[in-house]
């Protein structure tokens, strides 16, 4: 047994080299701790960011990317996360874009007299205001039809096109100048249309557009004007037209 002596020797001498310790360098070993725990972290956070590159899925990398810049933005792997940062998220906010844009386009197919009757459609990227009663949807479809051919037209939901039985309408891609082309609003009652005679030149100049803008006659007076976002066309749903 150690006696009383020596045992309150020993705690003195604890206690003394206790109080000489140096908490400026406690705290940078604590801190160089941390540290390493981060860069073990953001490391591990990071193999799936490189295995989501590897993919290219590139929506993955992305969100991979934003938590660990968020949660360890001060380690080493973060900062070589963030060189590459700028174009995984290019990639990715293009595929979702992609992903929008065809969305807006609604295909069908139908069995018809004489076969199947194929359409695409899309409305305009904004509502547009035709007859004074606030703004409705204006629609674009490309329509082939076994009996009635091929044609392109715009459907409004209120109001009337103002073109008889001819008009020209300009038609514009992006910002580009705008092409006069002949239109038509058949003599019917059962739907507000107004047909682009040329649907083979319509068809075409949607191919590398982003916008289709087209500017057409109303009976309220004046012009209007339907913007369509057509990058999302798939062309093969209407075959032959290309």
């Amino acid at each position: 047994m150690i006696p009383r002596t020596l045992a309150l020797a020993l705690l003195l001498s604890t206690l003394a080299l206790g109080a000489c310790s140096d908490p400026e360098a406690e705290a940078q070993a604590r801190a160089e701790a941390q540290a390493a725990a981060a860069e073990r972290a953001a490391g591990e956070a990071a193999a799936g960011f490189d295995a989501a590159v590897a993919e290219e899925n590139w929506a993955l990398a992305k969100a991979q990317a934003d938590v660990l810049l968020a949660r360890w933005p001060d380690t080493e792997v973060a900062a070589r996360v963030r060189g590459e940062f700028d174009a995984v998220k290019a990639k990715a906010d293009a595929i979702r874009e992609d992903a929008r844009a065809a969305a807006l386009w609604q295909y069908n197919v139908q069995e018809v007299k004489g076969g199947q009757q194929r359409s695409a459609a899309i409305f305009a990227r904004d509502d547009v205001d035709t007859d004074g009663s606030g703004a409705k949807q204006v629609r674009l479809i490309f329509r082939d039809h076994p009996s009635w051919g091929r044609s392109s037209y715009l459907v409004l939901q209120a109001g009337d096109f103002a073109c008889g039985r001819a008009c020209r309408v300009p038609v514009s891609v992006d910002d580009g100048e705008p092409r006069r082309m002949a239109a038509n609003r058949p003599v019917t009652d059962e739907a507000i249309a107004m047909f682009i005679e040329d649907e083979a030149a319509l068809w075409r100049m949607t191919e590398g557009a982003k916008t289709l803008s087209i500017e057409f006659p109303v009976k309220a007076g004046g012009t209007r004007t339907a913007v369509f976002e057509v990058a999302g066309l798939d062309r093969a749903r209407m075959p032959g037209w290309d």
